[in-house]
């Protein structure tokens, strides 16, 4: 029988092309496959070196600690008043669980509960939530994970709301808006760590590469991924900037993010503010070009998260440890640019994200075709550093009171806090009898050349020219 077709089998469908959905041979899509399985492999060997095991321990301390001193100086100080001794001390209650340093093999018993099912949108943001898969980083820490593909992220908060989902990819705004009861009933909801910085942009028609000056953009069409995302905040952001009011000289519709490239191919849009890889999905097309890339509107910003419901991490404390420690191990080796290629041969195929390998390679090793006639080197156009700065969500809150998304007063720092886990450090280092640093978790940022304070955020809401809060 021909590798091509199989007309005569009654146990497979008759498709005209792969059976995945690509427009690529049986022949093909078996390379692909052999070429994800090779790189999954060489990334599992590297992952059980004691380089790496060495590196990803101090990565996540590292990430705790800079948790507790955004200030390098302070951090400084505080390592000399005390000690490395008491500093580690300090570190391993950071969570509101036991140590994840501690959680060895023989503790798995202790797991609450160990099937699980975590949702994800098939986009690079998707990352190390995904990669702790097929790596085997979920089984490891006792774990039984079946992370499944979503459509949207409206199916998303329903799924977690509904507790279909133990736990899940959200775009970084969503945990704070589903707590709130925005545009949902209200669920209490955890941010437990950034799944990703950077890796979104600003993708126009190929049409408009005469329009690069978004004061020519009146009338326009742009996608976002969900009302509640980075996507739509940032768009509104850069149009505001411009002069250009995103609620009266232009449309922004929710659009899934697979359905973006099509959207744009077909003129129902003008462009979007989305997720990789299909920015680049649009140049590998030659349907669009990339206007701007977000890291250049505010490098380091987040975009999607990884959490839980309140409720799950009350009552499976140690499942939810086990977890973290896993995604957190995979944002490990994602930051790594030597693995960088591999990933992108895991994560392509049909059951990730189902793209071409070269279009994923592009945003996650920062060499890339920009559709204007360009090849870009950015390294950290997608970068993973798992830090959830309670700012960061002090921003977010900012801008949905601006657009209307939330009325009235907001108690910033109080929702951060409840929302963004960075740790339960304040309670933990008390007992300790050692002093905590006021304002941990929260960084100053700058937002196109604008810094914002959070100490300030209440006035810096009130502070914009174009806002529909005025």
């Amino acid at each position: 029988m021909s590798e091509f077709f199989d007309p005569y089998n009654a146990d497979r469908p008759l498709m005209m092309k792969c059976s995945c959905g690509r427009d690529h041979t049986v022949a093909e899509h078996e390379a692909e496959q052999a070429g994800a399985s090779e790189a999954t492999r060489t990334l599992r060997e590297r992952s059980e070196t004691a380089e790496f095991e060495a590196y990803s321990n101090e990565f996540i301390e590292a990430t705790l600690m800079k948790a507790l001193f955004p200030q390098d100086e302070v951090r400084r100080r505080f390592l000399r008043a005390v000690g490395k001794g008491t500093a580690m001390a300090a570190i391993s209650s950071l969570l509101p669980v036991a140590s994840l340093q501690a959680m060895a093999q023989d503790k798995k018993g202790s797991l609450e509960k160990t099937n699980l099912k975590i949702g994800f949108i098939p986009i690079t943001c998707a990352t190390p939530l995904i990669m702790a898969k097929p790596l085997g980083f979920y089984e490891k820490q006792g774990l039984n994970v079946e992370v499944i593909k979503t459509a949207g992220w409206a199916l998303i908060r329903d799924k977690m709301i509904n507790k279909e989902y133990d736990a899940t990819h959200f775009l970084s705004p969503m945990p704070l808006a589903i707590s709130m009861g925005a545009g949902s009933n209200a669920v209490p909801m955890n941010v437990a760590t950034i799944q990703n910085t950077n890796g979104q942009a600003i993708t126009l028609h190929n049409k408009h590469k005469d329009k690069r000056d978004p004061k020519q953009w009146k009338g326009f069409k742009f996608g976002v991924p969900f009302e509640y995302s980075m996507h739509n905040f940032l768009l509104r952001y850069y149009l505001a900037e411009a002069g250009i009011n995103p609620d009266t000289d232009v449309q922004i519709r929710v659009v899934p993010p697979p359905e973006m490239v099509a959207n744009l191919r077909a003129g129902n849009i003008d462009g979007y503010l989305g997720p990789d890889p299909f920015n680049q999905r649009a140049v590998f097309d030659e349907i669009g070009f990339l206007h701007v890339l977000t890291k250049d509107l505010w490098n380091g910003h987040p975009c999607c998260a990884f959490g839980t419901s309140t409720e799950f991490i009350q009552q499976n404390p140690n499942t939810f440890a086990a977890l973290y420690r896993a995604v957190l191990t995979a944002a490990a080796m994602a930051r790594q640019a030597k693995n960088r290629e591999l990933i992108a041969k895991v994560i392509s195929p049909q059951a990730y994200l189902n793209q071409p390998e070269t279009v994923v390679a592009q945003v996650l090793t920062g060499r890339f075709a920009d559709g204007l006639g360009n090849v870009q080197t950015v390294p950290d156009r997608a970068d993973f550093d798992p830090m959830p700065w309670q700012s960061m969500a002090v921003w977010m809150l900012t801008q949905m009171q601006r657009w209307g998304y939330v009325k009235g007063e907001v108690n910033y720092n109080q929702i951060a806090e409840k929302v963004f886990l960075i740790t339960d450090a304040r309670k933990h280092m008390k007992d300790l009898g050692m002093p905590f640093q006021a304002g941990s978790g929260y960084a100053k940022h700058t937002i196109m050349g604008k810094e914002f304070d959070p100490s300030k955020a209440a006035s810096y809401a009130k502070s914009f020219a174009i806002s529909k809060a005025a």
